[in-house]
């Protein structure tokens, strides 16, 4: 893959950072060492380094896109105009967001074919290259879970894990790990010599 960055795209497509929201952008809940969403939009509070390196990302030239699984909203146990009012807070907070794109399947009938929009399906990112025209060889994906990274992975996309020690298990390595979402940024950017930063398997 190339390395991202001025001069490396072709003309006219911008590289990305695909940004998971819950443990990537804002403070999850943890229960019993596994993540949840927050339910109200008081619970929706950012990490305090998400606003500064957004601003560092997008003025490097990547367009800057969430992609979110919501399946409480399939499941009827949360509100989509809660949800719409999260995205809402969150682009004003952050407005170098370009593009939100969320699944609000449930993804509990394995019987069924499996929503291509529902990480570790490759949909949402697809979708918001086609509509923005990004260059996915040159992109990036970041996020706190299992999904995160197999959903980069299947796009083509390089994968950065934020690792708040779960329980539960990666299917696929990432190609780094880091322990905050500035130092996420920072791998992106080029910058090698973070703290806790660990690079799991070359280029590909």
């Amino acid at each position: 893959m190339n390395q991202p960055g001025a001069g490396t795209t072709p003309v006219g497509r911008r590289p990305a950072v695909f940004l998971d929201r819950d443990g990537t952008l804002n403070r999850q809940l943890i229960r019993e060492g596994r993540p949840y969403p927050p339910a109200t939009l008081e619970e929706f509070i950012l990490f305090p380094d998400v606003i500064e390196a957004c601003a560092r990302l997008s003025a490097a030239g990547f367009a800057l896109v969430v992609a979110t699984n919501q399946p409480d909203v399939g499941r009827g146990t949360q509100s989509r105009s809660v949800v719409e009012a999260m995205h809402a807070r969150l682009r004003t907070w952050v407005p170098q967001i370009e593009r939100v794109e969320v699944c609000y399947a449930a993804g509990r009938d394995h019987s069924a074919p499996p929503d291509p929009r529902r990480k570790p399906e490759p949909g949402m990112l697809l979708d918001a290259s086609a509509a923005l025209g990004l260059d996915l060889a040159c992109s990036w994906m970041v996020g706190d879970r299992w999904r995160d990274i197999d959903c980069g992975r299947r796009a083509g996309v390089r994968t950065v894990l934020i690792d708040f020690g779960y329980a539960e298990e990666l299917r696929a390595p990432p190609d780094f790990t880091v322990k905050s979402f500035a130092e996420a940024a920072a791998v992106i950017l080029g910058e090698k010599g973070v703290a806790h930063l660990r690079k799991d398997r070359g280029s590909r």
